[in-house]
């Protein structure tokens, strides 16, 4: 019987052994699967970096877009009160060319007058007002 409790010994011990080898190499697998796990959350990580820069060009371009909306949309204010104001002062010219100066009106328009740079300034102040 020692020869065959020396043969199962021999048999543990080389289980053992293989068992012992398998558990060190074991932990080799893991920092493979870990490695690889960095670099796919890098490239998780690099394409949310590109969705996000695509959002903000787009954010940029439309807010670009709509600066330049109101850049048109205010030259065309200023455009519109430009002709306004052209055309309100050609009509203080009519008016001024048929106002009677001895009118009670004449008379009462130079009074106002007076306090303007100019009887063109009144009269369109006036009309204006009117």
């Amino acid at each position: 019987m020692d020869a065959l409790d020396k043969l199962l010994s021999q048999i543990k011990a080389e289980y053992e052994n293989e068992q012992t080898q398998q558990q060190l190499q074991q932990p080799n697998i893991f920092p493979s699967l870990s490695l690889s796990e960095p670099k796919s959350l890098s490239i998780i990580d690099n394409i949310l970096a590109e969705v996000q820069a695509d959002f903000a060009a787009v954010d940029a371009a439309v807010e670009l877009r709509k600066q330049q909306e109101l850049e048109q949309e205010r030259l065309r204010q200023e455009q519109i009160k430009a002709q306004q104001q052209q055309a309100l002062k050609q009509q203080a010219k009519d008016w001024l060319k048929k106002l009677d100066p001895f009118s009670p009106e004449g008379l009462w328009f130079e009074r106002f007058a007076e306090s303007y740079p100019s009887k063109l300034a009144a009269a369109m102040e006036y009309l204006q007002s009117n």
